[in-house]
Order: C-alpha cells, then structure tokens, then sequence
C-alpha cells in the first residue's frame, strides 16, 4: 500500500511539475485518476521551490529581484503550466462566443491578445502583492498561496464536469475520478500552512479566495457547461493572487 500511495504521490509530481521521476512512473490512468488528493501538497513542494529561491537571492540581491527569482523557480517547476492554463482561458472567453469556439481556442497553442494582456497583469500583481509584503512573511506567502489554491483547483474538478471528449487527453482521468475522500485529504494538504502565520486571522482569506473559484466556476457552466484542465489552471493562478491580496488586506486592517 506504502508503495502504491508513492506512485500515486510521483505521478501527480509528474503531472504537475518537471521534477524528476523515477523511470517506473508514468501517466497511469488509474494512479493518475487517484492523484488529486495529492494536488495541494504539490503546491506546497512548489511554493517550497519559490520559497528556498526567495532566500537564497535576498541575501544578494535587491528584494525586487529575490522576488521575480522566486516566481521564476515556480514557473519553471511547474513549466508555466498553470499559466499556460489562464492564458488559455482568457483568450478562450475573450474571443469566442460559442462553447465550441472558446474550446477551439482554448486548445490553440498559440497566445493570443488576450493570454497576453491576462498573464501580464496576473503577474504584475503577483509580484507587487508580495513586494508590499513584509519579507519575513513572503516565504511563508508563497508555500500558503500555491497550496491552498491548488485545492480550490482541486474543489472546481470535483464541483464541475469536464467538458472535453478528447480521448487523448491526459487531464481527463484526475478530472472524471475524484471523490470526497480526495477533498478532504487534498483540503488538509491546502490550508495546513496557514498554520505558519501563527494568526487565526489569516484563516479569514480562505473566504476570498472561495469567492474567486466560485466566481471563475460560475463563468465556466455559464460558456463551457463545466471545467477543462486549463479552467483549472486559471483557478489555481487567480486564486493564488487573491490570496495574496487578501493576505495584505488582513494584514492591513487587523
């Protein structure tokens, strides 16, 4: 069982990041299908990248730059696969006006006007979210941000349909086998540090950043009647900024 849970756990490491697997784990449909639990606790590896990255620049460079630094770690971790996602989106839903057209469009590789207008402001906000920071907090920050939303991601697959018919998509087994069971333990992994805040006001954030998933999940049955993978993708990148955000809100007027 130890074993099978490590295949489980290496195979969502795979499917989410570029950290390197043994040779014996792949894109098992069915271990794949079990991997969501584990989405959460990716994030917290990720933000651990972003964290160590944030460190070891800060002791030799500009704040500003220890902070693209460390956003840099988790975009090349991950292979900007969740940007890649809200790019999609934003030009999904900014140009098409048809379920059929904005998944045409969605599935383009290419970026459009609006991925471009998209990423740059999510971006932008991000980095000054955590320049306005306090910098012992950052660290901190960016374990919590991409743990917790990964689990909105998590909770947006389990809450809406996936929509694609593509046989070939590697997405749509971790889409189509999620249960309750995989909430909760992925949900454990997503709010458990916050805990390193030493605050029960940070926990008040988690109502925003619901809010943000509610909101793209809403938009999502409205145009698609459910969720891709790039839908979650989305969830995960503005999430993670509201979450910041309200970070500073709370930090600001509490």
């Amino acid at each position: 069982m130890l074993k099978k849970e490590l295949h489980i756990f290496l195979t969502a490491i795979m499917f989410f990041t570029r950290i390197p697997c043994p040779n014996w784990v792949d894109h098992n449909p069915d271990y794949l299908s079990k991997s969501s639990k584990y989405f959460s606790l990716v994030g917290i590896i990720v933000g651990s990248i972003g964290a160590l990255a944030f460190y070891g620049s800060l002791y030799l460079l500009p704040l500003e730059i220890a902070i693209l630094l460390s956003m840099a770690a988790t975009i090349y971790t991950t292979g900007a696969f969740h940007e890649d996602g809200f790019a999609d989106v934003c030009d999904g839903l900014g140009g098409g006006w048809t379920k059929e057209k904005i998944l045409s469009i969605m599935k383009d590789s290419r970026l459009g006007t609006y991925g471009a207008v998209g990423l740059i402001l999510i971006l932008t906000i991000k980095f000054f979210a955590l320049k306005s920071s306090p910098n012992s907090l950052i660290p901190i920050l960016l374990i919590s941000g991409h743990s917790l939303s990964r689990f909105m991601a998590t909770t947006l697959i389990y809450t809406h349909p996936y929509v694609r018919d593509d046989i070939n998509s590697k997405a749509k087994p971790a889409a189509k086998s999620i249960n309750i069971k995989m909430i909760i333990i992925s949900g454990l992994f997503g709010i458990a540090p916050l805990f390193l805040f030493f605050s029960p006001w940070v926990f008040i954030s988690i109502i925003p950043v619901y809010f943000a998933k509610m909101y793209l999940g809403k938009k999502f049955m409205k145009w698609l009647g459910g969720h891709t993978g790039d839908c979650a993708g989305a969830t995960q990148q503005l999430c993670e900024v509201v979450f910041y955000l309200s970070i500073l809100i709370i930090w600001k007027y509490i």
